[in-house]
């Protein structure tokens, strides 16, 4: 009887869910390993941004973006709608506020890859959700290696995002977990166990106190 009700609790058990943030210069990474996780994990969602810019072909409202105009863009940043926000060459980009705080509140994960100014608004709306990663390369020159071998820069935008990469590493110690991408499927692994880590935190187990109330302790 006792192992019974034990077992009904323990699939009742709720937890809160993570707000998981990579960030990292252009080129370490962040993204790679955010799809990866995307991909082994069903459960971790991606938030779904606004932006100002008009779609591309194939792209869905909804889906790939929420399309709105600056000024709509803008009513809803002033009306703290937005976790995070920027202005880049002219163009709005944001993560919608609401649909985060429902997912967190329903124990699902929400993954992140945007830059440490991104990372430092949604710390300071959502600070006891947040679990942070900053992904570093080996070293610069590999750095510089990486962005070179993808053929699809000129040489002034890959001088451009080196310089980027200086400032942005420069913010390193403002995250929770720093992880060096020598190795991608060790990168990988490391982000996936820090994701795990704050899964478990105690008082992120919303139903623990019910959950260990069913063994009369």
């Amino acid at each position: 009887m006792v192992q019974g009700r034990t077992s009904e609790a323990g699939a009742r058990l709720k937890r809160r869910g993570v707000c998981f943030v990579i960030s990292a210069p252009s080129g370490a990474g962040k993204s790679t390993i955010a799809n990866a996780l995307r991909a082994s994990e069903p459960q971790l969602r991606h938030s779904v941004s606004v932006t100002t810019r008009q779609p591309r072909p194939g792209e869905k409202e909804g889906v790939h973006y929420h399309f709105r105009s600056m000024e709509q863009f803008e009513e809803m940043a002033a009306k703290g709608q937005l976790l995070e926000w920027a202005i880049v060459f002219g163009r709005g980009y944001g993560t919608p506020r609401a649909p985060v705080e429902e997912a967190l509140a329903a124990g699902q994960d929400m993954v992140f890859d945007i830059d440490w100014q991104g990372h430092q608004q949604v710390r300071q709306a959502l600070p006891d959700d947040v679990v942070s990663l900053f992904v570093l390369p080996p070293s610069l020159e590999e750095l510089e290696r990486r962005l070179t071998s993808r053929a699809s820069d000129h040489p002034d935008e890959i001088a451009r995002r080196m310089a980027a990469a200086r400032d942005e590493i420069s913010h390193w110690h403002e995250f929770d977990h720093v992880v060096v991408n020598k190795d991608l499927d060790r990168a990988i692994f490391e982000a996936r166990a820090i994701l795990t880590a704050g899964r478990l935190k105690t008082r992120r187990q919303t139903g623990l106190e019910e959950f260990v109330g069913t063994f009369g302790a």
